[in-house]
């Protein structure tokens, strides 16, 4: 094993041996359902003595971890909050975020659902339970059933922050632990709504909404309206480390801005950040 590469994973207090690397990645379900595992395999096929422990059990988890020292990457949706930052720098930790992708929150709503678009004041509205009922929109009656994700999860909060001017859900709301979730209550529900990233958008049973911006335009989650941020709901996508990236942690980074490592981003239909 690279001698450079080892000692970084020994500084982490990770617990890796002479015999195998291992890197540990935990967080956003967001980029850990899918794309993350499918980095992972790839690069193994070139790596076969690297090994991956992946959890993706929300973003607030992947920043703990690094704050924690108990992963070499925590993916993340959402920034790091200035609270996170402090209580890792009074562990000695420089929390560093890396770009690796860029996404779209869509809307999604069960397919039977006949609405044609919604404004960005009635997403606002629906997810605050300011409106409850279908018929509020155009759409035949029935009582609106909200699906999001839990709080631990970065794309809970950006959400908040980019559809819903920081307002709290609506008390009513469902939390789900991840995007397959959200996408799967949808699918089994006639009046179910949530919201989803861009690699989440063709799951069975759900259609895509397009947000109306007023003036006859309407606009989907899309690799071009993503890039220029004519999309309302899109963010970045984030891998925090201590410090810049380094050893194990740096070569699965590099890898994913390779031509493959970007060829398999967007397959999953992520935007890439290079």
């Amino acid at each position: 094993m690279n001698k450079r590469i080892l000692a970084s994973l020994l500084v982490l207090g990770l617990g890796v041996s002479a015999q195998a690397e291992k890197l540990v990645i935990k967080g956003s379900d967001t980029l850990g359902a899918k794309l993350v595992p499918m980095l992972a395999e790839a690069y193994k096929a070139k790596n076969p003595g690297t090994s991956f422990e992946i959890a993706a059990e929300g973003s607030t988890t992947g920043v703990a971890a690094i704050i924690d020292n108990t992963a070499h990457i925590g993916m993340s949706s959402r920034r790091a909050k200035s609270t996170e930052v402090s209580a890792a720098a009074t562990k000695g930790v420089k929390m560093t975020p890396t770009v690796v992708t860029f996404d779209g929150m869509g809307i999604i709503v069960n397919g039977g659902n006949p609405i044609k678009s919604l404004t960005k004041r009635q997403v606002e509205q629906i997810f605050t339970g300011d409106i409850t009922d279908w018929s509020a929109v155009g759409a035949p009656a029935g009582t609106i059933s909200v699906y999001t994700r839990n709080t631990a999860s970065g794309t809970y909060q950006d959400f908040k922050d980019l559809a819903m001017s920081k307002r709290d859900y609506g008390k009513s709301s469902q939390k789900m632990a991840g995007n397959e979730q959200i996408a799967a209550e949808v699918g089994k529900n006639k009046n179910g709504i949530g919201y989803v990233g861009i690699a989440y958008l063709k799951a069975p049973g759900v259609k895509t909404v397009p947000i109306d911006m007023g003036g006859g335009k309407l606009v989907m989650p899309t690799k071009a309206t993503v890039q220029n941020k004519s999309y309302p709901y899109a963010r970045p996508n984030f891998f925090y480390t201590n410090g810049a990236p380094s050893g194990a942690a740096k070569a699965f980074v590099d890898f994913l801005f390779s031509p493959e490592g970007t060829k398999i981003v967007e397959t999953v239909g992520f935007i890439p950040a290079k």
